[in-house]
Parts: C-alpha cells; structure tokens; sequence
C-alpha cells in the first residue's frame, strides 16, 4: 500500500492511554487507578428499571432519533429543577451515546475548517481529536497549579481568542485536574464569549461530583449564555453506569438541530433499554445524589491522604473523581516513565497527565489517580503506595 492507511487529521493520535494503561494493569496483576469508572455498580432500582425495559420491549429496537421521550422530560426537568433553566424536552433536549459522542457531534457540527476551538488544558483526550476531525485548530490555555489547586488565568484566556475563534470549549468540574470554576469565573467566561460572539460547549459531566464548599454553575444559566451554549451531560459519572452510554446535550433549538444533525450520521441511535432506566435515575431523590456526593468525598480524602503519606505533593480535587499529583518530591520528573514503572514498584496503574497537554512538558510531572473505586481496594492501593515512601 502507497497510501497511508490514517487520515492525516488523526496521525498523531495512536491507541489511548486509558486502553494502554488498562491493559497493563491487567498484565501485571495492578490495581488500576487510571480508568475512571467505578468497580461497583449504581443503584439496584435503576439496573432493575433497565431490565424491566428489556422485559417489556421498551427500546429493544432503534429508539427516536432524538433519544426516548421519557429521557428527554427526565432531562429538561433535571436542568429546571436544579438549576431553573428550561427546554424543551422535544427541540432542545437530544440523547447520545454517551457524552463522548455528545462532545464529538458538537464540535463536528459546530466547527468549521480553520476555525480555532479555545480549549482548558489539560483535557480529556477526545477534545483534541473531535477538533482535529472537524478540521479545526485547538488552541490550549492552560491550568496551572496555585495554592494547591489547578486555577485558570483568564488573562491568557482572554488573550487566546483571536478572530478566528468560533468556540469555547469548557469543562467543570474538571477532567483530570478536579477543578471547579467558581461563579467570578465562569461569569468572565461568559462575558468574553458574548463580547466575541462564540459559541460554547460545555462539558459538565461532574456536575454532581463537586465536594466541600465547591458549587456547579451551569455555564448556559448566565446571561446572554443560553443561545449559545451546548451543555453536555452525562448518566455514567453520576449513577456509576459507565457501560450503558447515555449522555445528552440542552441547547437552543437551533443548536440542538445542528449536532443532531451530526449525531445521526455517528452512533444514530443507542443505549434503547438504559435510556428508560436513566430518566427513573434523574428523577431520584436529592439523599441519593448527597449520598454519593459523600461517599466520594471520603474516598478522595482516603487515596488523598495515602498519596501525600507516599510521598506525593496531591492537588486535592473539588470536583471529579480524580487526583492529580506531582511526582517530583518522589525525586522523578516523567510521569510516562514513572506510570509504565509503578505497577512493578507498587502494583497500581495510573495515567500520566502530559497525554492531556499539547505541551507534553508541561503536564511531564503530573500524574492521575481515580478514587471511584471500592474503599477496600483504595487501602489495599495505599498501603502498596507506602513502598514508593520506603
């Protein structure tokens, strides 16, 4: 062959990191700590309304194109009653398969040829890739820590946007740094984005994994945000079904039509059966999701507190399930070299944060642990950590 077999957009993206590190927790026996998702699953009402769907023939076929209609109300009442914004389950509301999808169908429908994609670094590493599929250039600002947290510099925000930038591409609470965005901040986002006239997408699928004083502000609930806003949502952070993919998006109706009209052409429909099951989960009571909230919160302190004890500097998360540390008081410098190490040096798997940076260097300390996991395995994690101490 003569031709080379990858679309020059994507050539510099090869296998994950999450599959690498996963399948090396898995060859070494490790405790993964790298892949976020929970090794238990959510609530037995929802897995039980799940099957219930699959017994009475309720999304066995392709559902609507747009996501079954029970979901769709489930959203829009979620968005109304916790955060008094209103859509229209029917135009303003469209289900996908999972948020990566959501994230995929909007900047593909949104970003054209040229157009620059202002972005949070570090992220998630499907960003950079949807961008490069739409032809678009991302350019990074990035989080830096500050009294021991990630923090934005809206200066160098400010500065990114150029004349050809057409999106912001936000997310809070932030994946891997765990990052919230407090009220002034997202309030100087908005502001810039009405003064540019940009479109945002915003990625909030933690939105109910915030701890402590931290509080998640919709970034569409500001003024002049609405129109031009793409909120994408998850079920799989928040009721720990990370299989079933079900994510959505709530945007005006001209916005909603524009990913949609991306979204049929990827997935066009999935998840039938689970997206029934989630719209009973939104629909839950506030104790379950203050419940979880607090069980989070004590796993994070105890994998926050093992990690300090080994030897770590932890950048305490007010949001996601994830810490991110440096590894440089442990007297190391790369954390690819220092994550491909571990699972021989302690038996626990992590994820190198530089994959999340255009600047590997800059993100060459950091390092990323998950605490969804059982509180047995989190100990059994720590103690292993202590060797790196020893």
């Amino acid at each position: 062959m003569t031709r080379k077999p990858v679309n020059s957009r994507l050539a510099e993206f090869g296998t994950t990191i999450f599959a690498e590190m996963s399948a090396l927790a898995v060859r070494t026996g490790s405790i993964n700590l790298g892949q976020g998702f929970p090794d238990t699953d959510g609530p037995e009402e929802i897995r039980e309304a799940a099957v219930r769907a699959l017994r009475d023939g309720r999304g066995n076929q392709y559902p609507p194109g747009p996501g079954v209609p029970e979901l769709r109300l489930a959203v829009a009442g979620h968005q109304r009653e916790r955060y008094a914004l209103d859509f229209d389950p029917d135009t303003e509301v469209l289900v996908t398969a999972g948020a990566t999808e959501a994230i995929a169908a909007s900047l593909l429908s949104l970003v054209h040829p040229g157009d620059e994609v202002v972005a949070l670094e570090p992220y998630y590493d499907s960003y950079a890739a949807c961008i490069a599929m739409a032809g678009g250039k991302r350019v990074p600002v990035t989080l830096r820590p500050r009294d021991g947290a990630f923090r934005l510099d809206l200066d160098e925000l400010r500065d990114a946007i150029t004349p050809r930038t057409r999106v912001l591409l936000i997310n809070t609470p932030h994946n891997p740094t765990g990052a919230v965005l407090p009220r002034d901040e997202l309030a100087a986002i908005a502001a810039l984005a009405v003064e540019h006239d940009l479109l945002v997408v915003s990625d909030e699928v933690y939105e109910h994994l915030v701890f402590d004083d931290a509080e998640h502000v919709p970034l569409a609930s500001f003024p002049g945000m609405r129109e031009r806003t793409v909120t994408i949502g998850s079920a799989g952070k928040t009721f720990s079904f990370t299989g079933w993919k079900v994510g959505w998006v709530t945007a005006s109706a001209p916005l909603v039509a524009a990913v949609r009209s991306a979204k049929q052409f990827l997935t066009f429909v999935a998840s039938g059966p689970f997206q029934y099951a989630v719209a009973e989960a939104l629909r839950l009571p506030a104790s379950y999701f203050d419940g979880f909230r607090a069980d989070l919160r004590a796993k994070r302190d105890l994998l926050a507190t093992g990690l300090a004890e080994a030897g770590f500097t932890v950048h305490r998360p007010a949001g996601t399930y994830f810490i991110t540390t440096d590894i440089r008081p442990l007297g190391e410098d790369d954390g690819f070299a220092f994550c491909q190490a571990l699972p021989g040096r302690a038996g626990v798997v992590a994820i190198p944060n530089a994959v999340f940076y255009d600047n590997r260097a800059e993100g060459a300390p950091f390092v990323r642990f998950a605490f969804c996991k059982r509180t047995e395995v989190l100990q059994d994690a720590v103690d292993r950590l202590k060797r790196l101490a020893a």
